[in-house]
């Protein structure tokens, strides 16, 4: 009993660490915003979805024409909408008055997202919160209020937001169009608590080689000492499994990136399968890159590794699900 007690209090400690320690980062570590204002407006928004109220916040351009398309930009573990648009710093709502989309910052049950990795230890796995649910009720409110075009809906996320957009491709292939996780990799089949519908989903995933936390090579997801989200997939093989499912048997075209920011201590390579009749799929390589969001200007806390400035993540993204495999 005794035994028991202490590895319930160890366990309490790294976790209480690791709350500490991220929020820390959050609050005092990440460089203020200077760049541009965008131009919309923000709002936020509310629905009651299986007896929980879920939040989120919206941004949209000053004014939208037709049916627009819908970007989810999902946070990772202990985040929430407001963090996920300090750490992407409004490149994707730059992007929402270039393009005229709408973007959704949604907040996980909890601070987390129900993804896919089924040892985990957060309140959201714990309870088993239908997120794939909400969302399909969120996509709805937004068709309603933004006469939003539900075959244009694309999510991307970083690391436990990245594994949410895992998710909605396996689970929900009618209702995402494509997804670009960052800083993730799928769960080994001992560790998939989803239902994989085997249907092809356009996929880029964007990974660092030295992230601490999701492993690039694959293996144990450490999150400050806390590894209840079990191992993972390689990044390849993560690619790999979506080229497949979209019909790729071949080797990926590989290319290295041109050297745009020599001082960051990053590269970047990528391989992409396409093609004129099926979905792409493709995942970027940031050699040198940790748990964070590349973008052209600012570094993000090196307790995740270093930030890539070679690229800035949203206009890549947008790039990908627009047609354009070039991933140039």
């Amino acid at each position: 009993m005794r035994k028991k007690l202490l590895k319930l209090l160890a366990g309490l400690v790294l976790l209480a660490a690791a709350v500490v320690a991220a929020g820390a980062w959050w609050l005092f570590s990440s460089p203020a915003y200077q760049g541009p204002e965008p131009e919309g407006r923000l709002e936020h928004g509310s629905l009651e979805h299986r007896g929980k109220v879920r939040t989120w916040q919206t941004y949209a351009p000053s004014s939208l024409a037709g049916q627009p398309p819908v970007l989810f930009v999902l946070h990772g573990s202990m985040g929430s909408a407001t963090q996920m648009r300090k750490a992407s710093y409004r490149a994707f709502e730059l992007l929402a008055d270039r393009e005229g989309l709408v973007i959704v910052y949604a907040d996980g049950y909890e601070n987390h997202w129900n993804d896919c990795r089924g040892g985990a230890s957060y309140s959201a796995n714990l309870e088993n919160i239908d997120d794939v649910g909400f969302f399909r009720a969120l996509v709805a409110v937004l068709e309603e209020r933004y006469n939003a075009d539900p075959r244009h809906v694309y999510a991307t996320g970083l690391s436990n937001g990245g594994h949410m957009a895992f998710r909605l491709a396996l689970e929900a292939p009618d209702l995402i169009a494509g997804i670009a996780p960052i800083a993730a990799n799928l769960p080994v089949p001992d560790n998939m608590d989803c239902e994989p519908s085997g249907k092809a989903v356009a996929t880029l995933i964007i990974n660092g080689t030295e992230d601490p936390v999701n492993p690039y090579a694959g293996g144990l997801v450490d999150v400050f000492g806390e590894t209840s989200r079990g191992h993972v997939l390689s990044s390849f093989d993560t690619a790999r499994y979506w080229a497949a499912l979209a019909g790729y048997s071949g080797a990926a075209q590989q290319q290295a990136w041109d050297d745009r920011a020599p001082d960051d201590g990053t590269t970047i390579t990528s391989a992409k399968w396409s093609s004129p009749t099926g979905v792409s799929v493709g995942l970027i390589t940031v050699k040198g890159g940790g748990h964070s969001v590349p973008n052209e200007k600012y570094r993000l806390p090196r307790i995740l590794g270093r930030t890539s400035h070679e690229f800035t993540t949203a206009e890549v993204i947008w790039a990908f699900f627009s047609g354009d495999t070039d991933l140039r």
